[in-house]
């Protein structure tokens, strides 16, 4: 004979899938570019012709909300190695931006963890970026402000110092 009371028994709660990372393909370059766009107007990003998204779509990993738009998007380029210093190849990630209504929900975290993935995958010996925000996901991730003459020299070079963007790096070697 049974005594307790009976209990309601519910199924777990479902939470909304996460939308995977994944790298970009050719044809999302104008999402790229919608997506980019404004932070190109804030002045956190400098802009970028549709031709560099869809040339350079290889370099991105995006994710994708269930409607079709870009919610975020990464560009990993990987720098050759440099025999002068004696260092490997490298990576420079670039073009870093999450829709404001994903801002807060880790979508950033999984781009930047999905990079660190590719820049292991493909042995690359440190990564390199560069901000004019604070920098507080890289930071939390390893990376470390550092002067831009140790940056790969073709892509520090490039930086506009009118933007007094700080560099910042992080070996890949290192747990994320």
């Amino acid at each position: 004979m049974i005594t307790g009371t009976p209990r309601l028994v519910l199924p777990p709660a479902r939470t909304p899938a996460t939308p995977p990372v994944r790298p970009a393909r050719r044809e999302d370059a104008a999402a790229l570019a919608v997506l980019s766009r404004p932070f190109v107007r804030s002045g956190s990003l400098r802009e970028r012709p549709l031709s560099l998204y869809a040339d350079h779509a290889a370099d991105f990993l995006v994710v994708e909300a269930s409607d079709g738009t870009l919610d975020g998007c990464l560009g990993l380029r990987v720098q050759p190695a440099d025999q002068e210093r004696g260092s490997g190849p490298t990576g420079v990630l670039y073009n870093f931006c999450v829709a404001r209504h994903r801002q807060g929900c880790g979508t950033g975290a999984r781009l930047l963890l999905a990079a660190l993935s590719r820049a292991r995958s493909e042995r690359l010996g440190a990564l390199f970026t560069a901000t004019t925000g604070g920098g507080s996901l890289f930071l939390r991730y390893g990376f470390t402000p550092i002067d831009a003459c140790l940056a790969p020299s073709g892509w520090a070079s490039s930086l506009d110092p009118r933007r007094n963007a700080q560099v910042l790096a992080r070996s890949v070697c290192l747990p994320s």
